[in-house]
């Protein structure tokens, strides 16, 4: 099986000798392999295409959330403050394309090979990969150059000017279908398959259909009809289910926390090991000066009660304490972040109260491994990059836009989720009739019409079973709801100073204090000074991470980035995305 962490080594005789990540699409590359010489078997076309993996993220699906408004770390980043500069260079920007040189240099040669199946197979990779580039490349930049051939030094091409967003959608959406329809139907955990690019092609259709309807560029139901048939057929082939294994209250932290992935939920997965390969994401959610991931107050107060109720219905829900606010919730919170009785995987023995590496006071436990992987690179549980839960909350959503969604959809999507969380299901004509305010608020772009309260309940769902996988930005991009990184981003509530039991078991856990913490209870594990960790209102109310931190979004520039000073330069033709200012 190959594995996404490791590539074998003849990968380095097929790249570019003199290329890497930062090479341009205008300078000259000499191919180390021969292609009179190579693309003659089914193992070289394999061989060349497992370079390609690179392109997919490693322990960034679990950390990226940490610049949307989903998590609040120690530092914290330029898009979320709204002060992304225009880069003089691509150095270090996403602006970049020796990727998309190597795709088209296998297009260009594999089929010479006499495999027809391997070439099927394997131009399908290559069209995956090509679509997953420009898909990224869309979003982050709005209109490219699209380029489907390898370009020599004097091609003229070199300086064209950026195509239509739509030009390049409809390529990304050919290359895609081309990758669902000859990728053959397996179970390879770390290998793209057909079901890795059905999954793949309803994330860029949700992406693209909702981003054309909410930013009124129109045509937005051709791809949402995409999403909704894509999702479906992964659904419908029965190739995956959610995994159940521990029950309602361990499962949803099982798949993310267990070394090892399954084909149960998880499609593809990066692996990791201890002989061949360890990341740090473990050491980022516990040390005191790293990450210091916290997860803000609203996204607590998201999570329903368990009977399924809101919990922002409750009119104390802003003030509750710890302990209480806790109680009687969907069963994927207190998997995601500790609660009262909070253990470290594995372990039966309750851990202390730690605020001291949370900015908010509720920390990040999903994907956090066994105790002996929380040092500095010391992790080895697996990465996800697609699972089958994505493809239920495409499902749904993709069909409430278009305004065709059902209660049997509901049932076979949203209601599946539900199910695993030991939750009630989602009812479409009582979330229609009552659309939760708390929801309206945060998402005003939601208008009214049929599905408003569905919808709302759909962005509920999936900010709560994805948190943390690296999907938030893109979908507050996508909803044009970038305003929301405006909102307050808040942690726990305190009623004033002094301690506070977090387990009821009668002894102090949290102790807050001016300076003088001399009053704190022996064997208080959390000794907090408000002076450095604010308060809202100085000495109660909630932490405060970024009370001396601006935020601003510009709706007229800031849902796309801007192009690097340097390319501009090097072709005229190029233009600046609007109000950026070089």
């Amino acid at each position: 099986m190959k594995r996404l962490a490791i590539l074998p080594a003849i990968i380095t005789v097929l790249y570019i000798s003199s290329c890497n990540k930062s090479d341009l699409l205008d300078k000259t590359s000499k191919d180390s392999i021969d292609a009179d010489k190579f693309f003659n078997t089914a193992t070289d076309l394999q061989v060349y295409t497992n370079g390609f993996y690179d392109m997919l993220p490693t322990t960034t699906v679990y950390t990226d959330d940490q610049y949307s408004d989903n998590m609040i770390p120690l530092i914290v980043g330029d898009r979320v403050k709204g002060a992304r500069i225009v880069p003089a260079s691509n150095t270090g920007t996403n602006w970049q394309w020796a990727d998309l040189r190597r795709i088209n240099y296998f297009l260009e040669h594999y089929e010479k090979c006499p495999d027809n199946a391997a070439k099927l197979k394997y131009g399908g990779i290559a069209r995956f990969f090509r679509a997953y580039f420009y898909y990224d490349k869309v979003k982050t930049f709005g209109d490219v150059p699209f380029y489907n051939k390898v370009l020599a030094a004097n091609d003229p091409d070199l300086y064209k000017a950026r195509d239509s967003r739509k030009l390049v959608m409809d390529s990304v959406l050919a290359d895609i279908n081309y990758a669902v329809a000859n990728i053959p139907k397996e179970i390879q955990l770390n290998q793209v398959t057909k079901y890795t690019a059905l999954l793949l092609k309803a994330r860029i259709c949700l992406f693209e259909g909702t981003f054309r309807k909410y930013h009124a560029l129109g045509d937005h139901e051709k791809f949402l009809t995409e999403a909704a048939a894509a999702a479906n057929e992964l659904i419908n082939s029965g190739a995956y289910k959610l995994l159940t294994t521990g029950g309602v209250n361990a499962s949803y932290r099982e798949l993310f926390a267990r070394n090892d992935q399954d084909a149960t939920e998880t499609i593809l997965a990066r692996d990791y090991n201890p002989t061949f390969g360890r990341h740090g994401l473990s050491y980022l959610m516990v040390a005191p000066t790293a990450g210091v991931y916290g997860i803000p107050k609203d996204m607590i107060d998201s999570y329903l009660m368990k009977d399924g109720s809101r919990f922002t219905d409750l009119p104390d829900y802003k003030t509750k304490g710890f302990y209480d606010e806790m109680q009687n919730r969907d069963p994927r919170l207190t998997q995601t972040t500790p609660g009262p009785d909070f253990t470290a995987y594995k372990e039966t023995t309750r851990e202390p109260v730690n605020l001291n590496i949370t900015t908010t006071g509720y920390r990040v436990i999903k994907a956090l491994a066994t105790r002996d992987q929380w040092g500095s690179l010391n992790s080895y549980n697996d990465i996800i990059i697609f699972r089958y839960a994505e493809a239920l909350l495409v499902l749904a959503e993709a069909k409430g836009e278009l305004g065709t969604l059902t209660q049997a959809d509901l049932d076979k999507s949203i209601n599946v989720l539900r199910t695993r969380a030991g939750m009630p299901a989602l009812n479409l004509a009582v979330a229609n009739s009552n659309p939760d305010p708390f929801l309206a608020d945060l998402y005003p772009n939601v208008t009214t019409g049929v599905n408003k309260g569905v919808l709302l309940e759909i962005r509920r769902e999936r900010r709560i079973e994805m948190f943390n996988e690296g999907l938030r930005w893109d979908d507050l991009m996508r909803w044009k709801e970038g305003k929301k990184l405006e909102k307050p981003m808040v942690g726990m509530y305190f009623p004033g100073l002094g301690a506070f039991d977090f387990n009821n078991d009668g002894k102090a856990d949290v102790y807050l204090h001016t300076g003088n913490a001399s009053g704190a209870p022996a064997g208080t594990p959390s000794i907090i000074n408000v002076n450095q960790k604010k308060l809202t209102n100085g000495t109660s109310g909630n932490f405060n991470p970024l009370s001396n931190t601006p935020r601003t979004f510009n709706e007229l520039k800031d849902y796309y980035y801007p192009l690097p000073i340097e390319d501009l330069t090097l072709n005229p033709n190029l233009d600046q995305n609007p109000y950026w200012t070089n």
